[in-house]
């Protein structure tokens, strides 16, 4: 397959009428989808698009998103994929770097994307797939088009990892669909299943793994723009639902819900967690709630899918998998020489999920990615002896304390064992020459948990010199659409509190 909307030809020939994709609003099948695609490439052609161009979405996961991505691709447009929640100077500054041709917001089921078109006074189009607003029509120069699918950009997929400033992730047809076959393969997807979509599909795995995954083969996603308790849990009594993936913190929300009662899911078969860390205590909740395996799984947006937990392993433990067929991994000293087996270290890796780069930043992308195509991933990993790969934290976020080193992730884990906490944050703060350890604390609805109560649970987890120096409690840690904590903000308001 040369691009990402050629997942759909096998299907809209053979099994026309089956669904293929569906939001609160439509239901299209895979024949109705191929159409669309055709529509849809008329449009963009009418608007001004032409191969090579960029082309910015600001929406959340709908029927219309999903079209346009397909079918931008079929034409070698390059879609920059931006999530209408997140904060305007967030978004302005992406289209900023990015420099789109055109801008569309898909306002048909995102009052946030509306909010964003109202404040760049974008105009309102009616189009056969759905109603939108667009942007002016920006002088740009096409990027080069290339034949081959590893080497032609399909997205551009902005994160800000844990320096606040945003990179630009240029991920090719090569790259998507590689991961997408993985989704087909490692977890047997057959037309008969039906994917649960709260992965947000302007972010990779979202993308990879529950669009195109799902739609090459055969199966149904009903794309779900926002998360809630109530409406997931309807979607697996009532609608079939085969296949839920998504962060830890939305499995935590589920089984820490009064709600969670009302489970009577007969269908489902697969439940994976992916994006941020998995905790021992969350994933034995899980477990025992739904009664299967919570497999899970690590990459990041510049190489995501590097590992998976396997269906047929028992997965005792929080281990993120061996590597996935067709993806080499090396785990290295400061020196960049192998560590010794089972020792910790940082981990690299190479394969056909790699990135092709940092949009506009060859300096950046020097510093993590190799001429022959290794990809340092950043994140302090050991190999267990039966291959599967631990993951224990990020190199850049280490916090040496008093001359210990302190991983942020094994002092999360400790905290979020306790019932009462629904979600952590630990980061380092220098104070006075030494790195103090602060902790930000999510709680459960309703719950009770005072400082004191925090300090007397960690006595008999943790060492002295791991246990958080300062504890704040917060309403609501910041989460991107991914799930994944965002500690740059954090480090801010920390800031902003001393």
């Amino acid at each position: 397959m040369r691009r990402l909307g050629d997942v759909l030809k096998h299907w809209a020939e053979h099994t026309p009428d089956n669904p293929a994709i569906s939001d609160e609003i439509r239901s299209l099948s895979y024949g109705q989808l191929n159409q669309a695609l055709t529509d849809c490439r008329r449009f963009l052609a009418g608007a001004g698009l032409r191969p090579g161009d960029r082309l910015a979405l600001i929406g959340e996961n709908s029927t219309m998103l999903a079209t346009l991505i397909l079918a931008a691709g079929l034409d070698d447009i390059w879609v920059v994929l931006e999530n209408a929640r997140r904060a305007p100077l967030e978004t302005d500054a992406v289209c900023g770097h990015a420099r789109p041709r055109r801008i569309l917001y898909l306002t048909e089921n995102s009052p946030s994307a509306g909010e964003h078109a109202c404040r760049h006074k974008a105009q309102e189009v009616k189009t056969p797939f759905g109603s939108l607003a667009m942007g002016p029509l920006m002088e740009t120069v096409p990027e080069p088009c290339f034949g081959s699918a590893q080497d032609q950009v399909a997205a551009l997929i902005y994160t800000t990892g844990s320096t606040g400033t945003p990179k630009g992730v240029m991920l090719t047809h090569g790259n998507l669909l590689f991961i997408g076959s993985l989704m087909q393969q490692q977890r047997r997807l057959i037309p008969e299943d039906r994917v649960y979509g709260i992965l947000p599909i302007t972010h990779v795995m979202g993308l990879s793994s529950g669009l195109i995954g799902t739609l090459a083969s055969g199966a149904h996603v009903q794309l779900v723009p926002r998360f809630s308790v109530a409406h997931c849990l309807d979607s697996l009594n009532r609608k079939g639902i085969t296949v839920l993936q998504g962060a830890p913190a939305m499995f935590s929300r589920l089984v820490k819900s009064e709600q969670i009662h009302g489970l009577h899911a007969t269908t489902l078969r697969v439940i994976a967690a992916g994006g941020a860390p998995l905790d021992p205590t969350l994933k034995h909740e899980v477990e025992q709630t739904f009664g299967l395996t919570l497999h899970n799984g690590y990459g990041l947006t510049e190489g995501s899918a590097i590992c998976w937990t396997r269906l047929e392993s028992a997965n005792p433990d929080c281990a993120v998998g061996p590597p996935n067929p067709g993806v080499d991994i090396a785990i290295l000293d400061a020196e960049n020489r192998p560590v010794e087996p089972g020792a910790q270290g940082s981990l690299w890796a190479k394969g056909p999920n790699i990135m092709k780069g940092y949009f506009r930043d060859p300096q950046r992308t020097a510093a993590v990615l190799t001429a022959d195509g290794w990809f340092n991933t950043e994140d302090l990993a050991r190999q267990l002896p039966d291959g599967r790969i631990n993951i224990e934290g990020r190199t850049k976020d280490l916090i040496i304390r008093s001359g210990f080193n302190v991983s942020p992730l094994e002092v999360e884990t400790a905290l979020n064992a306790h019932e009462q906490i629904q979600h952590s944050a630990v980061l380092g703060h220098t104070l006075c020459g030494n790195e103090q350890i602060v902790a930000m604390i999510e709680l459960i609805p309703g719950a009770s948990l005072k400082e004191e109560d925090v300090r007397l649970f960690l006595q008999e987890r943790l060492s002295p010199y791991k246990r958080p120096g300062r504890i704040i409690f917060v309403d609501n840690l910041p989460v991107a659409p991914n799930g994944k904590v965002l500690k740059h903000q954090l480090k801010q308001t920390l800031e902003e509190l001393t």
